[in-house]
């Protein structure tokens, strides 16, 4: 129904004049912004017989670029080391353009740190498997993430530090 009984318009209608109300989420574009990779005890390493120990880090950034467009920054660092020697360093940062538009401002946050690195994570995690492969070792398939569990764990546990210092202030 578009209209109640004294004619106001509810929720997303589009408006008289033309204009889209409805919240709207596009990818743009996206795109390696930076990668390493360092075999430093090459080719030594190739000689060790051990696995390596792999020692995977994730850090999610987003920031405003434009009106509607945000950019989403999904950094991976990889260290595997064998008997205690690095055996490969692998640096990523991969990103991704998203345009928002009349997306609800308490939902911006959770999309672009939940949502956004979730829709990168493929493409990210193709990347580091050829890096890894091409530096001669076996390529690593990194293990799917949950970025919007992840991210609405963080929430929770940043309300709760919240809540603590609030009553403790009380």
């Amino acid at each position: 129904m578009a209209e109640q009984d004294n004619g106001v318009t509810t929720g997303n209608e589009p408006l008289p004049n033309g204009a889209d109300t409805l919240p709207q989420v596009g990818l743009i574009s996206q795109y390696v912004k930076d990668l390493s990779f360092e075999n430093p005890n090459a080719p030594a390493i190739y000689q060790s017989q051990q696995a390596p120990e792999i020692n995977v880090q994730f850090d999610i950034g987003a920031q405003q670029v434009a009106e509607d467009v945000h950019e989403v920054t999904l950094k991976v660092e990889i260290r595997a080391e064998s008997a205690g020697t690095v055996a490969f360093l692998v640096e990523l940062s991969y990103a991704g353009l998203f345009g928002l538009r009349n997306v609800p401002l308490d939902a911006v946050q959770p999309f672009l740190l939940g949502e956004g690195p979730r829709l990168l994570f493929p493409f990210a995690r193709r990347v580091v498997a050829d890096a890894i492969r091409d530096g001669g070792f076996p390529p690593l398939l990194l293990e799917p993430v949950d970025f919007n569990g992840l991210y609405l764990q963080q929430a929770a546990a940043r309300e709760q530090q919240g809540d603590t210092g609030t009553v403790g202030n009380a």
